[in-house]
């Protein structure tokens, strides 16, 4: 039977198994990593998009999330109406919004 495959012998005392610290430790390191890379950017960004939405106005110039600009001319609880050229209006959410536009931009394209 083990023609093709040696036989390996444990050798005494080589076979410790780490300490519970260092398992602990290990856990606390890599939740300490996911934090700083994943979890605090996200919520940064979060917070600046609430605050982002919060500031919207009436005149304010946007882009939304599918690229589309215009002028808010109505705001009306989560949704707002957005003039996108002269006489056409849409109504979108308001969390779409993605940036807002210095004045003066939908006139200068």
């Amino acid at each position: 039977m083990s023609l093709f495959i040696s036989t390996a012998y444990a050798a005494e005392g080589a076979a410790q198994q780490p300490s519970m610290i260092a398992n602990v430790g290990m856990i606390v390191v890599f939740v300490a990593i996911f934090y700083f890379l994943i979890w605090r950017p996200q919520s940064k960004r979060a917070k600046e998009h609430r605050s982002l939405i919060e500031s919207l106005g009436v005149d304010s110039e946007v882009v939304f999330a599918g690229g589309l600009m215009g002028r808010i001319k109505k705001i009306e609880g989560d949704y707002a109406v957005v003039e996108m050229s002269r006489g056409v209006e849409v109504k979108v959410q308001r969390s779409s919004v993605v940036s807002v536009l210095p004045e003066g931009t939908l006139e200068s394209l």
